[in-house]
């Protein structure tokens, strides 16, 4: 007499519903792992490897925080805060400076595209109406391809801009304006 097949029970995910060996596919991996790790850990290895050595650092960096090294000894030096992204990415620093850079459209019309005023403290409406009036052009605050705000001033007006900036707002140094040229970033001074 054979014996009757039991029926297989699946292992379903309970932050993106999907059975457990796919939840790597799934939309909210990141999300999952904790779960993962507590109810299947023998589907991912690498996880509890991975949340392991993620638990030696959170120690270490509250160590360190408190001003004890692992190894016992103060450090002789703090450490700079560095942002992280999801997934362990760095973010990296903006740096502070102005880009301009003229687009040519039509053959014979530019536009003008400021971009990084606002890191120097500028507020973007301000700076686009001041713009038009002195240039008596179209001047408007846009999104750019990156989602960061930038001004396009219509006209090519790189002539000028620099010494309007530096006029203006004293806080931009005229060492932090760029140009760019033939998909170069060039000083403006």
């Amino acid at each position: 007499m054979s014996e009757k097949p039991q029926p297989i029970r699946v292992l379903y995910c309970s932050v993106c519903s999907l059975p457990a060996e796919y939840c790597e596919f799934g939309p909210d991996f990141e999300k999952c792992k904790p779960w993962l790790i507590r109810n299947a850990p023998n589907l991912y290895p690498d996880l509890i490897k991975e949340a392991n050595a993620k638990e030696a650092d959170r120690v270490t960096e509250q160590l360190q925080s408190t001003g004890i090294s692992s190894d016992g000894a103060t450090p002789s030096a703090p450490k700079e805060e560095v942002k992280r992204l999801p997934g362990g990415k760095i973010k990296k620093k903006e740096k502070q400076e102005v880009v301009i850079e003229k687009v040519v459209r039509n053959k014979r019309k530019c536009i003008t595209t400021v971009k990084g005023l606002e890191l120097f403290g500028v507020k973007l409406s301000d700076a686009s109406k001041k713009l038009g009036k002195k240039f008596a052009t179209g001047a408007s605050v846009v999104k750019g391809p990156t989602e960061k705000e930038q001004i396009d001033v219509q006209g090519d007006i790189s002539y000028d801009i620099v010494e309007f900036i530096t006029e203006t707002w004293p806080d931009v140094p005229e060492t932090a304006i760029f140009f760019i040229e033939d998909g170069r970033k060039v000083p403006a001074a």
